[in-house]
Parts: C-alpha cells; structure tokens; sequence
C-alpha cells in the first residue's frame, strides 16, 4: 500500500492515537481529515497541524455518519483511505444491574457499529480509485479480554472478526482491508481507570503505533500487531486461559 500522496478520513482523530496517525501522514505527504465529537480538541489538532481538515461528528449517531460521508465525498472526491479509529471505553460491573450499564455514550454503537455501517457508506466510493484501504483499530484485548471491561472488550473482538471477513469480500477488489491492533496505549481513552487503579503502567506512546502503522501499510501487513498485543494475538487456548487468570485475578 502507497503511504504518501493519500487522502485519507480518521474518525477520533482529535486525540490519542487517531492524532498521532494524522501527524505521521501528514508529515508522509497524505492529505489528512479527521473527524470527533468535540470542537475544542479538533481546534487543538489543527493548531497543531494546521494542513488538517477537520469535521464535527458524533459517529454513534446514524444521521451524524450519513452527513460526514456526504460532506467528505463532495469536499474530498479523492478520498481513498478509511480509518475507523474512534472508540470508548467503560468499566461495566454486570453484578450491579442494568442501570449501570445505561449511562453515558454507547460502547457498541461507537466501538462497533459506526465502523461497519461507515465501511459500507464508503466500500462503494473506495471501489472508485485506483488504490483503497480501510483500516480497522481493534486491541490486544479483543483477544485475550479484561473482565472489568467486558463490552469493550467485545466490541474488539468483534472488529477482528469484521476485518477478517470484509478482508476476504473485498479480496478482488482494489481495496485492502487492514487491522491495526495496538497493546496499551498512553491516551486519553482508558487514562482516567488505570488512574483509580493507581496503575503505574500507562502504556506505549501513539507516535509508537503510528509508526508502526506506517510500516505495516507499506508491507501490506493486514494484521498489525504491536508490542503486547502480539503475545495476545497469537497464544495457544491453554496459554490464552492462564493470562486471562493472571490479567484479571484481582477483579
């Protein structure tokens, strides 16, 4: 896959590693659009990178989608790289009951099914230009999971699993369908529960995966597998068993 002269759409691309992903195509020659729920950051983004076009959006929200990919197909005809990037994450105790679970934005909604109904808004236009990609950012944890995080956890697994299949489906076309599956990364994302833990450990950079994002693209490497997160993608069942005792023994 071509890594420069791209035009490409990173959805939670204002911060984490959505940002970092931008910074490294920018900086590589790509023309970059980033899209997020909050104004304030993506005016930081563009202040940091003032080449980047940037677009309000809540993707959990279908007609919120439908407008981003009207507005990007008429500003960017160009456009040739999906990055479904935008996901939260919530800690979920099931023991307490279905009020806890109701608060707050929708994991699956954003996690899982804005980057499939997005995919498939953008599947018939990618098919338009001579060289397409989408990229899908799952986790580490959608293999080996933390329990206190269950609906994240499988909103991931559930990436992996719609990578692998739109992969095959789009196989004779001119798209290449990419997995981007980072270990803990130092964002925003999951900041505020390693803090309440008091755990000490925040995680890898984003430039890190932005990096090796770069890389992998370039290699055509469909699986991109960074740091812890290969450990995870590739233990047996028996050894996948006992570091899920070992990662989630004090829950």
């Amino acid at each position: 896959m071509k890594t420069s002269h791209n035009t490409i759409l990173i959805t939670g691309g204002a911060t984490g590693i959505g940002l970092a992903l931008a910074g490294i195509f920018i900086h590589g020659g790509n023309d970059v659009i980033i899209c997020g729920r909050r104004q304030e950051k993506l005016f930081e983004a563009q202040s940091r990178f003032p080449e980047i076009h940037t677009r309000v959006c809540d993707v959990s929200d279908y007609s919120n989608r439908q407008a981003l990919f009207e507005w990007v197909i008429g500003r960017f005809p160009g456009l040739n790289i999906l990055v479904n990037n935008a996901a939260i994450q919530k800690q979920m105790d099931f023991t307490k009951g279905v009020e806890q679970q109701l608060p707050g934005e929708n994991e699956i909604a954003i996690n899982f099914i804005a980057p499939v109904e997005l995919s498939a808004l953008f599947i018939p236009h990618l098919m338009k230009q001579e060289e397409a990609a989408i990229v899908n950012v799952s986790s580490g944890l959608g293999f080996v999971p933390l329990s206190r995080m269950p609906v994240y956890c499988a909103t991931k697994a559930a990436m992996h699993s719609f990578s692998w299949s739109l992969r095959h489906q789009l196989s004779k076309t001119n798209i290449k369908v990419f997995e981007l599956i980072p270990p803990t990364v130092d964002t925003e994302l999951g900041r505020g529960a390693r803090e309440k833990r008091k755990q000490e450990y925040r995680g890898i950079p984003p430039i890190d995966v932005a990096e090796a994002t770069l890389a992998g693209l370039a290699k055509d490497e469909f699986e991109i597998t960074i740091g812890q997160s290969q450990g995870l993608r590739t233990h047996t069942v028996q050894e996948a068993e006992e570091l899920f005792q070992r990662m989630n023994g004090n829950w």
